[in-house]
């Protein structure tokens, strides 16, 4: 079975290396400092709608741990003040 599934994972490995002549790089690539996604959505504005989609998840995140972490303590002091009292 493990000789299966070292075979498995060879061939699996081989679709890595067949897309390496795909594209080249050139020098020009290299001296490229122009993002054309990021201008297009920074002149039409919609850069600021992905920065405040962003923060909210940001926000969002740090909010949940937070309260996870209030809660968390709340039951850590309950069991520590019952294995005192007991």
């Amino acid at each position: 079975m493990k000789k299966y599934l070292i075979i498995f994972l060879l061939f699996l490995s081989l679709s890595a290396f067949a897309q390496d002549g795909a594209y080249s790089i050139t020098d020009e690539d290299y001296s490229n400092t122009s993002v054309e996604m990021a201008d297009s959505m920074r002149s039409n504005g919609k850069i600021y709608v992905v920065v405040a989609v962003v923060m909210t998840v940001f926000i969002g995140l740090i909010g949940y741990t937070i309260v996870v972490d209030r809660k968390i303590s709340k039951i850590e002091r309950e069991v520590f003040t019952e294995k005192v009292n007991s």
